[in-house]
C-alpha cells in the first residue's frame, strides 16, 4: 500500500473517531475522538508512521490557531477587564504546578524531561502536541494530554454536579 493510502486511512480513522465522539457530548469531543481514532490505527503497527506532505502540517497548525483565535471576541476582552486577576493567578499557578509535576515525573519516574514538562504543561492537547512535535516528542506529549483531557472531561462534570448546589443555574441558563 502506498503512502497516500496510508494517509487516507489515518484521516478516515480520525474522522470516524471524531464523529463517534461527537455523540458522547463531552467537550472537545471531535478533537479527542479524532486523536483516539488515528492513534488506534497507528498503534496497531500495520501502517507506517504517517508522513504528511511538506507544508500540510503548517496549514493544519494555522487552521488550529485560527479556530482558537476566533474564540477571542470583543465580549471576551470586556470580561477580561473583570477577570484579569483570576486569569493571572490561574495561569501562574498552572505553569508553576506544571513545572513541579513535570520535573518531578522526570526525576522520580525516569521520564524524558522534555516529554514530562510538555506533558504536564497546562496547554491544550493540540497546541502542546504541536510544540512537542517541534522537539521530536509529539506522540508522547499527545498521549499524556489525551489521557489528561479524557480523564478531566469524564470526571470534572461529575465533580461539578456534586460540589455545586442542585439549585444553582448553569451559566447562561
Amino acid at each position: 500500500m502506498n503512502h497516500s493510502w496510508h494517509l487516507l486511512l489515518y484521516v478516515m480513522a480520525g474522522l470516524t473517531g471524531g464523529l463517534l465522539a461527537l455523540r458522547t457530548g463531552i467537550p472537545a469531543a471531535p478533537l479527542a475522538g479524532a486523536l483516539l481514532g488515528a492513534a488506534v490505527v497507528s498503534v496497531t503497527g500495520r501502517l507506517e508512521v504517517a508522513q504528511w506532505p511538506v507544508g500540510s502540517r503548517t496549514l493544519l497548525e494555522i487552521g488550529i490557531g485560527t479556530v482558537i483565535g476566533t474564540g477571542l471576541t470583543g465580549a471576551a476582552l470586556v470580561e477580561l477587564r473583570q477577570l484579569w486577576r483570576p486569569a493571572l493567578l490561574i495561569t501562574v499557578t498552572l505553569v508553576l504546578t506544571g513545572l513541579v509535576v513535570g520535573l518531578g515525573c522526570s526525576r522520580l519516574m525516569g521520564v524524558d524531561p522534555v516529554v514530562a514538562l510538555l506533558g504536564a504543561a497546562p496547554g491544550g492537547i493540540s497546541g502542546m502536541s504541536l510544540v512537542g512535535a517541534e522537539f521530536g516528542v509529539g506522540a508522547a506529549v499527545a498521549t499524556l494530554h489525551a489521557v489528561r483531557l479524557i480523564t478531566v472531561l469524564v470526571i470534572l462534570p461529575l465533580v461539578v454536579k456534586l460540589v455545586l448546589p442542585a439549585t444553582a443555574a448553569p451559566p447562561g441558563g
